[in-house]
């Protein structure tokens, strides 16, 4: 079986290998450097398998206690649907979700993370989008996650006092994931259940499009404490909208409200507004479908030029208008997840 390298050569990191058949079938695998003695990291010695897709290599069995069995498994109910396993030292899980890609659900992740962190919680995001994630970016890091000393466990990177873990950090940014559902479910379930995210108030974990696997997959296996969807007010969105909705419904996630994205569009230049996307479309939805709605979110360059910048605009220009926004969300959302206190934003 031949290999063919799909990344350049690095000093460090994650390297993205792909397997050809004689039939021309591309299986990627994810290798790793080996790790020195001071500092356990992911490394590129170690294939890809289908029960560790991410790679994460596992310690050495204890002199005389024999070889080291398999990865773990979830442990399933004789019958029906997985057993929820809560993440360890985590209060409160928040999935940002919507039917539809393109709507700002990563960039709203980012802020109402950042939003509520300043609120004096201690907060994580997951990116639970393995084929196209945008955490890194957003959030200005980048490298390998080190391991836990004791256990086989990736520890989180860190940016403005938020923990955060990616697919986009085992991979290099410009490499695909070409994987079939089985391997995404289990990368999955890896970062569902072998970070090491230490002591959280609230993990938000930043959704990808669809009503799919890894919606079913999150909801099933973990307890949410609520779902925030996001949408903008047109109506082909909110179609799908209406769906992520209802899904979330059938599998008995909570729905903590709606926010409505690119709301309207502010002029840099003039200040004009104008509702390119229409005027209210989610807030309608919203009342129709009997849920809360959290607010609004105005299109700006400001909000685009830093975001891509790696500076989200509540931790950039915490005072601006635009970081208003989320902060008001953030606002709400906590007030659902910790109805005794009475918690106001903060720059």
């Amino acid at each position: 079986m031949a290999f063919r390298t799909l990344l350049a050569q690095r000093p460090t990191g994650i390297q993205l290998l792909a397997r050809t058949s004689r039939q021309g079938a591309v299986t990627p695998c994810i290798t790793s450097l080996a790790a020195s003695e001071s500092r356990r990291t992911i490394s590129s010695t170690r294939a890809v398998l289908h029960e560790n897709p991410l790679g994460i290599p596992r310690k050495p069995p204890a002199p005389g206690a024999g070889p080291k069995g398999p990865a773990p498994t979830m442990p399933r109910m004789q019958r029906g649907l997985p057993q929820k396993m809560p993440i360890k030292g985590v209060k409160h899980i928040i999935a940002v979700a919507s039917g539809k890609g393109g709507v700002g659900k990563s960039t709203t992740s980012v802020n109402l993370a950042l939003a509520i962190a300043g609120m004096n919680k201690r907060v994580g995001i997951l990116d639970a989008d393995i084929f196209g994630p945008s955490i890194p970016r957003l959030m200005n890091l980048s490298g390998e996650p080190e391991l836990t000393g004791t256990e086989d466990r990736l520890v989180p990177l860190t940016n403005f006092g938020v923990k955060c873990m990616s697919m986009g950090f085992l991979v290099d940014e410009e490499a695909p994931v070409v994987w079939r559902g089985l391997m995404v479910m289990k990368a999955l379930q890896q970062l569902l259940h072998q970070v090491e995210w230490g002591e959280l108030d609230l993990l938000v974990i930043d959704m990808p499009p669809g009503t799919g696997d890894t919606q079913l997959t999150i909801s099933q296996q973990i307890p949410l404490s609520g779902v925030v969807i996001v949408s903008t007010p047109q109506d082909i969105a909110l179609i799908d909208a209406r769906k992520g909705v209802n899904m979330f419904k059938k599998v008995n996630a909570p729905i903590l409200g709606m926010v409505q994205n690119m709301s309207l569009h502010v002029c840099s230049n003039c200040n004009h507004e104008s509702h390119i996307f229409g005027d209210g479309g989610a807030e309608r939805t919203a009342k129709e479908m009997n849920l809360d709605f959290l607010g609004d979110v105005a299109l700006h360059s400001d909000i685009c030029q830093l975001s891509d910048k790696g500076q989200p605009v509540v931790v950039s220009r915490p005072d601006s208008k635009h970081a208003q926004y989320y902060k008001a969300i953030a606002s709400k959302v906590v007030a659902k997840l910790w109805p005794s206190e009475a918690a106001t934003p903060s720059s």
